[in-house]
């Protein structure tokens, strides 16, 4: 049995228009095929889903295609979406008979006169196959579903928390092509399209309304008779014609069933709307006082308008302000993503004290901030880190800046964020030696979470910002939650 395998994610902020490149995915990682199964051994929905199907004892000749990840940014340009599309369809036709394929994608991606690129991607993985093949794709929970995806995937399964369980979700990808090819499953899905977003502060599954909604779908699942149920609270910054919350209910050919389930899962959703938007966030000058004035750290400053989990650009200077201005005597770590600071501060060299505007240099959200400090380091930016279940990232070239009490790692490409301490001790720094810690997350804290003490969100503005209706929203569906009054979840 030859069961191929194709992994392309990306989630795309629509608020940030910097274009994401095919050179954007080699820094984090694009293999292709034998290179896809040697770099992904073990390691995220690649990994998972043929640990899956080997452990359920199938004899598979994998056939991998292609494995390209990038941090979340903005949309693909042209070139990226048909790089992508060229390997997907060149790849699937040189394959020789397939008979199954297994299709990891992260389900929130749009490309430059694309809205729906795994839709399309999708599309051309059927053409070559045909429509008896089946396709099993994993999502990420914060995927668009569309119209075209549910019609062309033979099931579809997603992430069951928030942090992302990106090796569990391709076991169960493996899971469901075991079911299919080997146990005689007959997959039907039904899903329902929500006219519902919402921001980020509320999408931890481990409490709060997400957990209910994600716990009914494990109780649905108790149900022999259903295969899988994928709730998806769309991540809250694509802005597309298609746009809103979903849920995918599969079974195993019941589909009054899976009709109605998916009809429960919505309207529980629905009902706890208001839920979803209570904001947790405090004003950016109260959060820092709060974190110099705690007991102990690390304390956790979230920059929730700046995510780059979430897309943003990572130049935000507004936190940093913040402790300049008030005059904080707290050490702190930042970081910042600014290639023409990094090539002010190289041009300086190691030791050298340095003037200059940082900040606001991509996105154009944020004022330049004008600092003095000195630079402690110089690095190439090749991370051997892992991020996401990705063996190693590249950054650009990477810069330690101090300035005042904030410890900046300025770095020309976006790597972590600030969100995964080894990055900074890669860097030679110890995040546990400093007060406070700025993450360029609103809900990734898994990483910081053995050394922190405390996490603030801070209502920060810009691209990942929670006042989604601040956000200049264009293509959305009319009337949608929280923008409009609207009387239910259909529209």
């Amino acid at each position: 049995m030859r069961i191929a395998v194709i992994h392309v994610g990306q989630e795309t902020n629509d608020f940030n228009k910097l274009p994401t490149t095919t050179a954007r995915f080699a820094a984090f990682g694009l293999y292709e095929r034998d290179e896809v199964l040697r770099r992904m051994h073990g390691l995220g929905q690649v990994g998972g889903c043929i640990d899956a199907v080997a452990e359920a004892g199938l004899a598979v000749e994998w056939v991998p295609i292609i494995s390209g990840w990038a941090l979340a940014g903005g949309r693909l340009d042209r070139e990226a979406r048909l790089f992508f599309e060229e390997r997907i369809g060149t790849g699937l036709r040189e394959a020789g008979r397939i008979d199954a394929l297994a299709l990891h994608l992260h389900g929130a991606c749009a490309a430059e006169g694309v809205d729906d690129v795994e839709g399309a991607q999708l599309g051309i993985c059927r053409a070559v196959l045909g429509p008896e093949v089946p396709i099993v794709v994993s999502l990420d929970h914060h995927a668009n579903v569309t119209e075209q995806m549910v019609r062309l995937s033979t099931a579809i399964v997603g992430h069951r928390t928030q942090p992302h369980d990106l090796y569990d979700t391709g076991r169960l990808a493996g899971e469901m092509l075991v079911r299919i090819l080997r146990d005689g499953a007959r997959p039907v899905m039904a899903w329902r399209k929500l006219r519902m977003i919402t921001h980020q502060e509320q999408f931890l599954t481990a409490s709060g309304p997400m957990k209910t909604w994600f716990d009914q779908a494990r109780a649905m699942e108790a149900d022999p008779r259903v295969l899988q149920v994928v709730p998806c609270p769309m991540q809250p910054w694509l802005d597309v014609a298609e746009a809103g919350w979903a849920t995918i209910v599969v079974t195993d050919n019941d589909r009054p069933l899976a009709e109605r389930l998916a009809d429960e899962s919505a309207d529980l959703a629905w009902a706890m709307r208001d839920d979803f938007m209570v904001r947790e966030a405090v004003a950016i000058d109260d959060g820092v006082r709060m974190a110099d004035a705690a007991e102990r750290g690390v304390v956790v400053l979230s920059d929730t308008g700046d995510t780059v989990f979430g897309g943003a650009a990572g130049d935000s200077n507004l936190i940093l302000e913040s402790i300049l201005r008030l005059g904080i005597k707290s050490r702190a770590l930042m970081p910042l993503v600014e290639p023409q600071t990094v090539a002010r501060l190289v041009q300086a060299g190691e030791g050298a004290e340095v003037t200059l505007e940082v900040g606001g240099g991509i996105s154009g959200y944020f004022r330049p901030l004008r600092v003095t400090g000195r630079v402690r380091r110089i690095a190439d930016g090749r991370v051997r880190v892992k991020l996401f279940q990705q063996p190693e990232f590249d950054q650009g070239r990477t810069v330690v800046f101090e300035t005042g009490p904030v410890t900046l790692l300025v770095s020309e490409g976006t790597g972590a964020g600030g969100n995964v301490p080894d990055v900074y001790r890669f860097f030679g720094l110890e995040p546990t030696e400093y007060k406070m810690a700025v993450l360029k997350t609103a809900s990734n804290f898994q990483f910081f979470a053995p050394i922190s003490s405390r996490v603030i969100r801070m209502d920060t503005s810009g691209p990942g910002q929670s006042d989604v209706a601040g956000l200049p929203w264009k293509r959305v569906p009319r009337p949608i939650f929280p923008l409009d009054p609207i009387g239910g979840w259909r529209g």
